[in-house]
């Protein structure tokens, strides 16, 4: 009953600070990939706009409110505390704060069918991004055509003057690029797109061989413009730094400037973050969460990677939840993908992920280097007796197994958690 109450009182003194300060919003949902679009999408606006993200990963009937509002962190139970940020609300509403921003760069998450719409209905889009969909959170919408229909809502609310930014190389959401009244701008790395990438590069450390980040090309209307990424290795990186100057573009951002400003784009923690290991090793930390897609993608990286004569390569996996029916079929999968890429060991954290365990050792990954832990901590404990120098390790897992907690016990510089690992504040404790 509260909670319902705070929501309602959150929803209409978001909408009138809106209605008064008119800043062009963008909405930002998929499947996968919101966080980074977002971090992406608002460097690129801010070298040339005021510019307020979500904070974290401020997406739902909540969170999005406090970032419309301001507040970096929610109050949780503290009744004062909530007491404050409609004190913060209201003093929006009936003064002028001449520093509120132009844009909001705000993150929509669908867990449940009607979230998106909810949303959209008290802070409607100038421009809608799809990320991905996929097989995500399936455990409350039964179909990923229940999760097609759910997120395409980001781009079938817009207006005329409106305009949707899609990932070209995800055919559902190609399938569902006429559900808009805006103007569409694609991205990907497929032909067609209209922001392509091409001739992708992983850059190395010429001392360690580590990988260090990568370089590609952008081509768009003729013109080929480079970006540098700087920490990352993944391809996920560049579809989001491609969403952030497809954005850019509709706010009139030079290319080149737009490219310039992502050079100087962190990271996130837990989003396929290069960080260093124990003994000369290195972790690829994709611990934030994950997903079928995601997953994958993550495994094939790990692959991609190039290691010295006699070190290996560790798969440490933990469930992937709110699969629902999918589950099993899911886990399996990637077990499958794990043994058929000739990843050297696998690790798993969690009772869905045993079946990952299982599918691999089926397609021939041998049973002496698959190891199955209940927890993260366990896991990460086993991992540090197992490294030797050379070793590449990838952690992904959903946010319920904690695989942040394995990669803390393996990193060279576990005081730097803080900075460097997910949910690492005091309520995560």
């Amino acid at each position: 009953m509260l909670k319902s109450l705070l929501q309602y009182c959150l929803r209409v003194l978001s909408k009138k600070i809106l209605n008064k300060y008119k800043p062009d919003i963008i909405g930002i949902t998929g499947s996968v990939g919101k966080t980074s679009a977002k971090e992406a999408i608002a460097t690129v606006l801010q070298s040339k706009f005021a510019v307020r993200r979500s904070t974290k990963n401020y997406n739902n009937e909540i969170g999005v409110p406090l970032s419309i509002i301001g507040v970096e962190k929610t109050p949780g139970r503290s009744i004062l505390g909530w007491l404050a940020v409609i004190f913060k609300a209201k003093k929006l509403i009936f003064l002028r704060d001449k520093n509120y921003p132009k844009i909001l760069v705000l993150e929509m998450g669908a867990d449940k069918p009607g979230d998106i719409e909810y949303l959209t209905n008290f802070a409607p889009c100038k421009v809608g991004v799809l990320t991905l969909i996929s097989h995500a959170h399936t455990e409350f919408f039964k179909t990923i055509k229940k999760i097609a229909q759910e997120k395409r809502i980001i781009i079938s609310h817009l207006r005329q003057d409106g305009f949707a930014v899609l990932n070209f190389d995800n055919e559902l959401i190609m399938q569902n690029a006429n559900a808009t009244k805006g103007e569409v701008i694609t991205y990907g790395f497929k032909e067609g797109a209209d922001l392509r990438a091409t001739d992708v590069n992983i850059l190395k450390n010429e001392q360690t061989g580590w990988p260090t980040g990568l370089n590609f090309k952008v081509l768009y209307k003729g013109n080929v413009v480079p970006v540098y990424l700087p920490g990352v290795i993944a391809k996920s990186a560049i579809s989001a730094a491609l969403s952030g100057l497809a954005v850019g573009t509709v706010f009139g951002v030079n290319l080149v400037d737009g490219a310039q400003a992502l050079g100087g784009l962190e990271s996130l923690p837990g989003r396929m973050r290069l960080i260093a290991g124990i003994k000369n090793t290195l972790i690829i930390d994709d611990t934030y969460n994950s997903s079928p897609e995601g997953a994958r993608a993550a495994v094939e990286t790990l692959a991609q990677v190039a290691i010295k004569d006699g070190a290996e390569r560790y798969a440490a996996l933990g469930d992937m939840l709110e699969l629902g029916p999918e589950t099993e079929n899911a886990h399996r999968e990637l077990g499958f993908k794990v043994a058929e890429l000739g990843i050297d060991n696998l690790i798993t954290v969690g009772e869905a992920a045993k079946y990952i365990a299982q599918a691999a050792k089926e397609a021939g990954l041998d049973e002496h280097r698959i190891s199955s832990f209940a927890t993260s901590g366990e896991a990460g404990r086993f991992l540090q007796e197992k490294l030797k120098p050379g070793d590449v390790v990838l952690a992904k897992g959903s946010q319920g197994g904690r695989m942040e907690k394995l990669v803390k016990e393996v990193m060279a510089e576990p005081l730097q958690a803080a900075k460097l690992l997910a949910r690492q504040g005091k309520e995560w404790e």
